[in-house]
């Protein structure tokens, strides 16, 4: 393994400014801090951890508090974009990341006390119950906190806009000669009455009637569940022309249901997405959904945290909204006279 006066030698440049590169000392240039970091990664050399730690005062190390009560863990696929670009940045950067999940070596302890126990600068918050007494104790703390999708007063929030999304999908499909429109929202989350408040404000703009019977609910991610929601609506009397799905996982279910009946998307009904997952476009029809940027969210998201760990006096607390895309697809029918 190389050491720093090797990388000196090679660099042309002093002991003491390999180290201050490698220790994420701002007294140097960019242009030398990156070729020291380069150099140094060519050779293989590897820094010591405790050393750097006695040095800087810090472990180098984030936490990740991170649960997902449909058990669908990492494999999530909005959250598992968020996190591997969280994971990446934070690496690009120097840090390493650690799971806070409230226990250690079979022992129960507090989010707070874990953070604690293994020393983490720092931790972002993503797919938590946000209003948890154990979540909020270490919202309380002196530990530098970024939440996804969350606001809280004195925190740093990274959030996708929702209420963006839902207004841009629902303006699509009543563009589209759709008047009949129904809505299966997610679980009570701020997300989702982000969502409803933008559904049920653009729906008011656009002179839309929204019957109650046009509204249901389903688990994010359940397709079983959403596959139940739609049989209900195409059971009404009057069943609505588009269906609009809480993420594109759900909308899978609605695709199995449709096409357990007989019907054709979209010659029969309509249905859109909210996400944009890759498996989405690979569908016939392509579903039409509202694609979250994921890379954006995970990488502002460690910037924001590592900023507030490394500069805690000058790092402005504030939310930052992240716009999405819409993708077309083809699962919305264009109609005439909203029949």
């Amino acid at each position: 393994m190389a050491s720093m006066k090797e990388i000196a030698e090679r660099c042309k440049v002093s002991v003491a400014t390999v180290s201050k590169a490698i220790n994420g000392y701002s007294d140097i240039g960019e242009e030398t801090r990156n070729l020291i970091l380069s150099t140094a990664s060519e050779l293989g050399y590897l820094p010591n951890s405790s050393a750097r730690a006695l040095k800087t005062k810090r472990s180098y190390n984030l936490g990740v508090l991170f649960f997902d009560e449909g058990m669908s863990g990492l494999t999530h696929d909005y959250f598992n974009h968020v996190l591997e670009q969280f994971r990446r940045t934070a690496q690009e950067q120097g840090y390493d990341i650690t799971f806070v999940i409230g226990k250690d070596s079979g022992r129960k302890m507090s989010y707070y006390d874990h953070c604690r126990y293994r020393g983490v600068d720092g931790v972002v918050m993503a797919c938590v119950d946000f209003y948890t007494d154990e979540v909020m104790d270490l919202v309380r703390s002196s530990i530098p906190l970024v939440t996804i999708d969350h606001t809280f007063d004195g925190t740093i929030a990274i959030c996708s806009n929702n209420a963006l999304g839902m207004e841009t999908l629902l303006d699509h499909v009543y563009q589209r000669g759709h008047r009949r429109i129904a809505y299966i929202h997610g679980e009570n989350t701020s997300v989702t009455k982000i969502r409803m408040t933008s559904f049920y404000r653009t729906a008011q703009s656009l002179g839309l009637d929204i019957p109650d019977e046009y509204i249901r609910k389903a688990a994010y991610r359940d397709a079983d569940k959403a596959a139940l929601e739609t049989a209900e609506l195409l059971n009404l009397r009057q069943p609505p022309t588009c269906i609009l799905y809480p993420d594109d996982f759900a909308a899978f279910g609605g695709y199995t249901e449709i096409r357990n009946r007989g019907l054709r998307i979209p010659e029969d009904i309509s249905i859109v997405g909210f996400d944009g997952l890759d498996a989405a476009r690979v569908l016939v029809p392509r579903l039409t959904t509202w694609c979250q940027d994921t890379a954006t969210i995970g990488k502002l998201a460690a910037e924001k945290l590592i900023d507030l760990v490394e500069n805690p006096r000058t790092t402005i607390i504030e939310k930052y909204v992240v716009d999405g895309t819409l993708f077309t697809g083809g699962s919305v029918k264009t109609l005439k006279n909203g029949q």
